[in-house]
């Protein structure tokens, strides 16, 4: 029995060997592909680990993991910032198990630290000191008023926010700066330290027009609408329910029949049936409420097609000089690839100069493409500036669907913890609290899940204030209790007061 259990250890031992051997050599392989463009020294170790990681996870390690776990040892399941070393450790003791001879040395706590420790540094130079009582940021999107409402400041501040949001899709230059002089003034007075965020809009796709021949111009599933990119394509006496404007040539260059179309953060769901030489015709597959109006300015989203847009319009250029000029933290919207990341740090190079690596870049993943590409994407970021990723579930939803988004924001924040990359976790969080003044039960639930993540983002709203106060109490709260995946085992309550009575009571 004892011969038996020690071959078994001994076998599971040279698994892992092999699996440690193999990490070593092509987690080498990804890092030499990156080696080179790395400019920043900092994120030396953490591309490393990232590489190490990558290479893990090219395994299937669930049988692997199935063994380790009757022995009480790691089952590698929380090795993203620290992927080496757990399999060393794991390696030296199923080598000192099993009785062989080969002895390895354990790694140093530091060393099973240091990429957690790295990713802490990176969210204290990107948001600013964590609170004292909770390690997630609170980022809060300012509405209009913040330009001149002291109070409304004030209470931000006091109630948690350490991130001020501004979106560039919203209000103009003039009322920007006065946010941000307002909020700088105020947290000065009020001794806290605040970041200012800008989000650059990017090439949102919307429908840009809506034209029809008929009063009861509704949609339902199986009726035909046809996309053009400008009104003059519209054909007389047409059965077309609507026609729709989108104004962007290299979608009906690259659009193909089949491909999904999806309408007001897919509402509306339609594919394409027919690519004409002016413009493309739809059939609606999919209603909410069963019938409605595609309204001017709402979304458009194709899942399915890759577009090669420019990422920087007139407009946004225009606004990333102004964020240069006065934000800490740009954001940017709709990246594809890395190829996108490059020419907004070519843009900000031409603005900064030298300094242009010193600016601390924010990507939103909101799109297919972007998830796909999206080692590349932090490659590229994060080896010249500082870089956090946004996960954007509205858009990101649409785009992979709903049951895809629970697994992809997952994926996400494994692959950001890996590479020390903190990560903001957006998108109607406590939407109904910040709206209505009373929160959704789903709502708390989803806040525990982003409190994994180095910051929490709010979006604006009449009760934004009270919905700061208690993300706060959440975050505190759940720190005692979790850090990332790893529970903290406290002592419970309900364990202590079972402890009070005896079977026999």
């Amino acid at each position: 029995m004892v011969k038996n259990s020690r071959e078994k250890l001994q076998q599971i031992y040279h698994d892992v060997d092999k699996l440690y051997q193999y990490v070593l050599t092509n987690g080498r392989h990804f890092y030499d592909r990156w080696q080179d463009k790395i400019e920043r020294q900092e994120f030396i170790e953490p591309a490393k680990n990232l590489a190490a990681y990558l290479a893990l996870r090219q395994k299937d390690l669930r049988p692997l993991q199935q063994k380790l776990i009757p022995l009480g040892l790691s089952s590698i399941g929380r090795s993203e910032a620290k992927t080496i070393v757990t399999l060393q450790a794991l390696r030296a003791s199923l080598a000192n198990l099993s009785g062989l001879e080969t002895s390895h040395d354990y790694p140093t706590v530091e060393q099973f630290n240091q990429g957690i420790q790295l990713l802490d540094q990176q969210a204290d130079k990107i948001f600013g000191p964590a609170p004292d009582d909770y390690r997630t940021r609170i980022m809060v999107t300012l509405p209009t008023e913040a330009a001149t409402d002291v109070k409304l400041i004030d209470e931000m501040l006091l109630a948690g926010m350490n991130v001020a949001r501004i979106n560039c899709s919203h209000d103009n230059p003039e009322i920007w700066q006065q946010m941000i002089e307002l909020v700088r003034e105020r947290s000065k007075k009020l001794n806290k330290t605040v970041k200012i965020q800008m989000d650059i809009a990017g090439p949102k796709l919307r429908v840009d027009w809506v034209f029809s021949y008929f009063k009861k111009n509704k949609v339902k599933v199986g009726d035909h609408v046809k996309l053009l990119p400008d009104i003059k394509h519209i054909e007389a006496n047409s059965d077309f329910v609507v026609y729709l404007g989108c104004p962007f040539p290299c979608v009906y260059e690259q659009i193909k029949e089949g491909d999904r179309v999806f309408f007001d953060d897919g509402a509306f769901r339609a594919h394409v049936i027919e690519v004409q030489e002016h413009g493309a015709v739809l059939k609606i597959d999919q209603v909410k409420g069963g019938s409605g109006r595609i309204k001017a300015q709402k979304g458009i989203n194709f899942p399915d097609t890759l577009l090669n847009i420019d990422i920087i319009d007139q407009k946004d250029e225009q606004d990333i000089a102004f964020a240069a000029k006065w934000a800490d933290i740009i954001n940017l919207s709709f990246i594809r690839s890395k190829k996108d990341v490059e020419e907004i740090q070519a843009k900000l190079k031409e603005l900064l100069g030298d300094k242009a690596n010193q600016m601390q870049l924010m990507v939103k993943i909101e799109n297919s493409q972007a998830v796909e590409n999206i080692v590349e994407i932090i490659m590229t970021a994060a080896s010249k500036n500082p870089t956090a990723i946004m996960i954007a579930r509205g858009d990101l939803a649409v785009e992979a669907g709903y049951v895809r988004l629970a697994e992809l924001q997952q994926e996400i924040m494994w692959i950001c913890e890996a590479a020390s990359v903190p990560v903001v976790w957006a998108t109607e969080v406590l939407a109904n609290l910040v709206d209505n003044g009373i929160p959704a039960r789903a709502e708390l639930t989803d806040v525990v899940e982003g409190a994994r993540t180095e910051c929490v983002m709010l979006n604006k709203g009449d009760f934004i204030v009270p919905a700061i106060k208690l993300l706060a109490k959440i975050l505190k709260k759940v720190e005692i209790n979790q850090f990332k995946k790893t529970p903290q085992l406290r002592a419970l309550n309900i364990a202590k007061q079972a402890g009070q009575y005896t079977l026999d009571e």
